[in-house]
């Protein structure tokens, strides 16, 4: 084993890191920093600070990381459209960057030879946190307690924490609590009855967002304004970045938006069943669609759709510090230049539904050539049939050879 000095740890207080931080103590015998960021969990920072200064912790570092996240990491996923799979929209994914980039500085600052964090040998977030440390720094030391110790399941967590004197926070008389990861953009779930894929979600799992069937009777109407594919303002209100994403979680799960139940294909090769609430997340791509829809060349959107998919991979897989997403990120922004205007939403019992778009500087759609009335010669039909002929050419030539045979 090798001679740890000082070592940074991803700390949010819950189960898993709490049990870490002692073991580290014990394992290494070395001195712990502790790294808490605040990106949206609210009430799980001040008692993260609380529980590493009963553990002896002497350096502890909480940092609101809020605006941050959301202009730097949230935003620029979604001017592309980012989803993965064809569902998640990446709220853990697009955290780990972010906390491994701080947690690499703070061991600059603090001199410590390493870096840990709390996800398993069974997850994607190993992944995304040490790809990040080594584009970040490439010699930094990573301790990754899932992969070395004996503590094989969240039971043998809780009796360790139990030896210990380790406070655990949201036991359960049944078992172990849910796995959670919560920012600005979602809260996820994982573990209990979930493990079952077949079993709904408990009603009372929920935190975010009350179910569509007790969402209001009443629609609730929404005006967002863009500006170079950013949400800049909501009902004509300027607001930050992080108070943009606030206020549409606010909403979101006031009309039951948001909810997904995903089983995803893992970096590590398995299936995994999670729950996800994305109430201010689901709000916004939508909208960003919208004002894409008239302010984005046909060709150019086409061209963001195609390359879309791997831009989320990339995301998922930990790649944020790669220079093909950074490469990808570049043509992405340069589309944005024009997604100026504003998106009107209908919010009602858990859908998102576009009542009206407008750009009133950079819309392609033109009235006089799209109408079904009188366009005073704006559109020749006629030329219509030179395009479609010129098309079916192949498809004519090959039917007269008599390859083009229906089955």
């Amino acid at each position: 084993m090798k001679k740890i000095n000082k070592v940074v740890l991803a700390f949010s207080g819950g189960l898993d890191t709490s049990v870490i931080l002692k073991w580290l103590q014990d394992t290494y015998q070395c001195e712990v920093v502790t790294f808490t960021a605040d990106i949206g969990q609210g009430e799980e920072v001040e008692p993260a600070r609380a529980k590493a200064k009963q553990l002896g912790v002497k350096e502890i570092y909480i940092d609101d990381l809020r605006e941050e996240f959301v202009r730097d990491f949230v935003f620029p996923m979604f001017r592309a459209n980012t989803i993965y799979e064809g569902e998640y929209l990446l709220g853990t994914s697009i955290a780990r960057p972010l906390i491994a980039k701080r947690q690499i500085e703070i061991a600059r600052e603090t001199g410590a030879d390493a870096v840990s964090h709390g996800a398993t040998g069974k997850g994607n977030d190993q992944v995304r946190f040490e790809l990040g440390y080594y584009a970040l720094q490439p010699d930094i030391h990573v301790i990754a307690p899932w992969r070395e110790w004996d503590l094989t399941s969240r039971e043998t967590l809780l009796q360790y924490a139990e030896q210990h004197g380790i406070p655990v926070e949201m036991k359960k008389k049944v078992g172990s609590p849910y796995s959670m990861d919560a920012n600005l953009l979602h809260i996820s779930y994982e573990g209990r009855i979930l493990e079952d894929p077949a079993a709904e979600p408990e009603e009372s799992m929920w935190r975010w967002s009350v179910s569509p069937e007790k969402a209001p009777d009443e629609p609730e109407y929404l005006d967002i304004e863009f500006k170079w594919g950013d949400v800049v303002a909501l009902n004509g209100a300027a607001l930050s970045p992080a108070s943009v994403l606030e206020k549409l979680n606010q909403l979101g799960g006031k009309h039951g938006i948001g909810r997904l139940d995903l089983v995803e294909n893992r970096y590590v090769g398995m299936k995994s069943r999670g729950c996800y609430e994305t109430p201010g997340g689901t709000i916004l791509l939508r909208a960003h669609r919208a004002i894409e829809s008239i302010t984005l060349d046909r060709e150019v959107a086409h061209l963001k759709d195609d390359l879309m998919p791997r831009y989320a991979a990339l995301i998922y897989n930990g790649y944020w510090w790669s220079p093909e997403r950074q490469m990808l990120q570049t043509m992405i922004d340069a589309s944005q230049e024009k997604v100026n205007g504003w998106v009107r939403l209908k919010l009602y019992k858990g859908n998102v539904i576009v009542a009206g778009r407008d750009s009133q500087t950079d819309s392609l759609f033109d009235p006089t050539i799209a109408t079904f009335e009188e366009d005073a010669g704006a559109y020749n039909q006629g030329d219509a049939a030179g395009f479609i002929k010129l098309n079916a050419l192949r498809m004519r030539i090959a039917a007269n050879a008599g390859k083009n045979h229906q089955k």
